[in-house]
């Protein structure tokens, strides 16, 4: 084997030594942030989103009880009166 030939092999070991290395720590990271549960912000989230799911469940509700659409019209704007006080 020649000199330039065992550079290049040398090369070639540490460069897969080198990804490994950096794959096996994003794996350890992934790890950590499993066992560390959910964060704060995504508790909020999903809650906020439970919230909006249930927001949705009731204008449902209002938009198919088999009311004529006026009397879901007045609702409506009785709604935004409401909110607006």
């Amino acid at each position: 084997m020649s000199y330039w030939t065992a550079i290049v092999v040398i090369v070639l070991i540490v460069a897969v030594a080198s990804v490994m290395r950096s794959r096996q720590s994003g794996s350890d990271r992934l790890r950590q942030d499993r066992d560390q549960g959910p964060s704060p912000r995504e508790t909020q989230l999903k809650n906020e989103v439970e919230e909006l799911r249930e927001r949705i469940h009731v204008l449902e509700k209002i938009t198919v009880d088999g009311r004529e659409a006026r009397a879901i019209a007045d609702e409506i704007e009785s709604l935004r009166e409401d909110q607006k006080q």
